[in-house]
């Protein structure tokens, strides 16, 4: 009997010391690429002075979420985890008094994602895709009428607070952080003459977009779905001087309503 019992302890060593290294892998996982992203974004602010409020706000809260996924990762069982793939379709707009709210750019985003457990019925998943914003602008004037196209590509990185409200239903939100590829402006006009099509770079818009997340979702075993809601806070267009006068082009904030499906592993 002795020796059954200090058999069965030391089977229960080895299973706590593999949940505590799996742990320990996801952990340092986290804490990798949220110091990757950290350089990256550190970088690309190394030539200005000074970083927008709403900016700093939205990178805080980032960092401290991420310590609290880490934390609860601790107290977490690993089996519990899941991560997964996801993808959808973006409706897009910048909403400013210049773009008829009518006329969304449809887009798509495709990405990861991780749900980590702190409780029976709140998880904390971080996220990082591909999602493309923009707006779309139609106008009529003595010229011409037509549409203009504004399409930008960004990599977005969320931090969702997802509560089960039932087995299958959550709702979630958060802040996120996005960080500019590239762009394109495309103009069609009715009588040909306007026609145009331009490569963006991120040195023609700002190259931090930040904001808010919320959304809900239903859960099926490891297929889910949902719609979510990205209020943008940084404004897209830069700051431009002409003749004197400063302006800002574009003066709009991304917003962006996503359907997705997920698929956990």
């Amino acid at each position: 009997m002795e020796k059954q019992a200090t058999t069965v302890t030391s089977e229960r060593e080895i299973r706590t010391n593999g949940k505590r290294k799996s742990r320990s892998k996801i952990v340092t996982l986290i804490d990798f690429n949220f110091k990757s992203l950290v350089r990256i974004l550190d970088n690309s602010f190394s030539n200005r002075n000074k970083m927008k409020n709403t900016i700093n706000i939205i990178m805080i809260a980032l960092f401290v979420g991420f310590s609290q996924t880490s934390k609860a990762q601790e107290s977490a069982s690993s089996s519990d985890a899941k991560f997964g793939i996801k993808g959808g379709v973006n409706f897009s707009n910048m909403y400013t008094n210049d773009v008829d709210d009518k006329n969304v750019l449809v887009g798509f985003n495709v990405g990861l994602f991780a749900k980590l457990p702190v409780a029976d019925f709140i998880s904390i998943q971080p996220e990082m895709y591909f999602t493309t914003k923009g707006a779309e602008l139609t106008y009529n004037n003595a010229f011409a009428e037509g549409t203009a196209k504004f399409r930008l590509n960004y990599v977005e990185v969320p931090l969702l607070l997802m509560i089960n409200l039932t087995d299958n239903f959550n709702i979630h939100g958060g802040p996120y952080v996005a960080y500019l590829i590239d762009g394109k402006t495309k103009n069609d006009s009715s009588n040909n003459l306007f026609d145009s099509e331009d490569n963006l770079d991120s040195d023609d818009f700002n190259k931090i977009d930040a904001g808010l997340a919320v959304g809900l979702g239903i859960d099926v075993d490891k297929f889910s779905i949902g719609a979510r809601y990205n209020y943008g806070l940084t404004t897209v267009g830069k700051d431009r001087d002409f003749g004197g006068t400063t302006y800002t082009f574009p003066d709009g904030k991304n917003s962006v309503l996503s359907l997705y499906m997920a698929l956990a592993f």
